[in-house]
């Protein structure tokens, strides 16, 4: 996303005077992002939004190898971020940092960068929910009030609305996320990391080299998916496949439709049950563009609004860490830098959000 964007803000926050610059930091995995906004009259500008991703030479994420890289860059996406946005560091008007859930490790490395910041030179501090800031900046860029929020990234996979000022969840995954399932079963095959070459994941690169489908197990418990006994099945298959493209593209093809037809399944229902008239996917597996269509499908025969979060924030960003904590700190949620207390399980569901319906 362009810098210099401006948005206004479809939620109900505080009127203020003047302006506010917010410095926003993400560290809860493998990227270290720092993102700028300035606010005034209700409107959001986007001033900087810079990151660098952890990518692991083999193997999934290690939350010490991905601290330190956090820890080695740090520095540099900070001065890009600031120059970006064309200001010092002395013309930021409130710091917020995500404190969960993620990685301890990673956390740990935004939350003392943010806790500096706070006390050297005395700016308000802002404890922000990583999951609900994916949610805050697609509603902000998508313009949308009151949707059905589909939060699919590797770290959690879950159906959400607001209520009474809270975000209920609907279903979610019983084991492993959507995301996790792509990056598993595509390390564990052999074709991956990097997981996303040119702008497609390895299990869309690899579903390419056959249509044909085979059945998998399919695990759909009313709103709750369970993708593990997927990853088993597809697991033995494509072992047996050996080096065989064709069928190993068969696998991948057959995995890919059957986890996101699992996801279509329980939105269609929560559809039906809330009565929506909005759908939001957010998340890095929201980039996805075999998913995309599948959710532009839906949203046509349910004659409702769909609004996919782009690839430039789709995934982790200190944008989104930004935006939301401008919205706690319009309605006063600030804490002391002594205060700032990470949380590796932090949930959706667990506070007030006083700016929802």
């Amino acid at each position: 996303m362009s810098t210099k964007m401006c948005f206004e803000i479809p939620v109900l926050v505080p009127s203020t005077k003047g302006s506010l610059v917010v410095f926003g930091v993400e560290s809860t995995s493998h990227t270290f992002g720092v993102g700028i906004i300035e606010f005034q009259n209700n409107n959001v500008c986007v001033l900087a939004n810079v990151s660098s991703q952890y990518k692991p030479e083999r193997g999934g994420i290690h939350p010490s190898e991905a601290s330190q890289h956090h820890v080695n860059v740090s520095n540099e996406v900070v001065k890009r971020a600031l120059s970006e946005a064309g200001i010092s560091i002395s013309d930021i008007d409130v710091v917020a940092v995500a404190v969960g859930p993620g990685l301890g490790p990673c956390l740990r490395v935004g939350a003392t960068l943010a806790r500096f910041i706070s006390a050297y030179w005395g700016k308000p501090l802002v404890p922000v929910n990583h999951a609900v800031a994916h949610i805050e900046i697609g509603k902000l860029v998508g313009n949308m009030r009151d949707p059905l929020i589909v939060y699919v990234s590797g770290g959690n996979t879950l159906i959400a609305v607001q209520k009474d000022k809270r975000y209920r969840v609907l279903g979610e995954t019983l084991d492993i996320p959507l995301g996790n399932l792509l990056d598993t079963f595509t390390r564990e095959i052999g074709i991956a990391p990097p997981y996303i070459v040119g702008g497609k994941h390895a299990i869309d690169i690899c579903a390419e080299w056959s249509s044909e489908f085979t059945p998998l197990p399919y695990t759909v418990k009313g709103s709750d998916l369970s993708f593990s006994g997927l990853l088993t099945a597809a697991l033995r298959i494509a072992r047996e496949a050996g080096g065989d493209k064709t069928k190993l593209g068969r696998v991948c093809n057959s995995l890919r439709e059957t986890a996101f037809n699992m996801l279509i399944e329980v939105v269609e229902r929560s559809l039906m049950l809330t009565g929506k008239r909005e759908i939001l996917l957010v998340g890095g597996v929201a980039s996805n563009t075999v998913l995309r269509e599948k959710f532009e499908t839906i949203a046509r025969f349910y004659g409702v609004r769909y609004y996919g979060t782009p690839p430039e924030i789709a995934g982790d960003n200190g944008l989104m860490i930004a935006y939301t904590g401008l919205l706690q700190y319009l309605y006063g949620r600030i804490v002391k830098p002594e205060e700032l207390v990470v949380k590796q399980r932090l949930r959706l569901d667990e506070e007030v959000y006083p700016w929802l319906l």
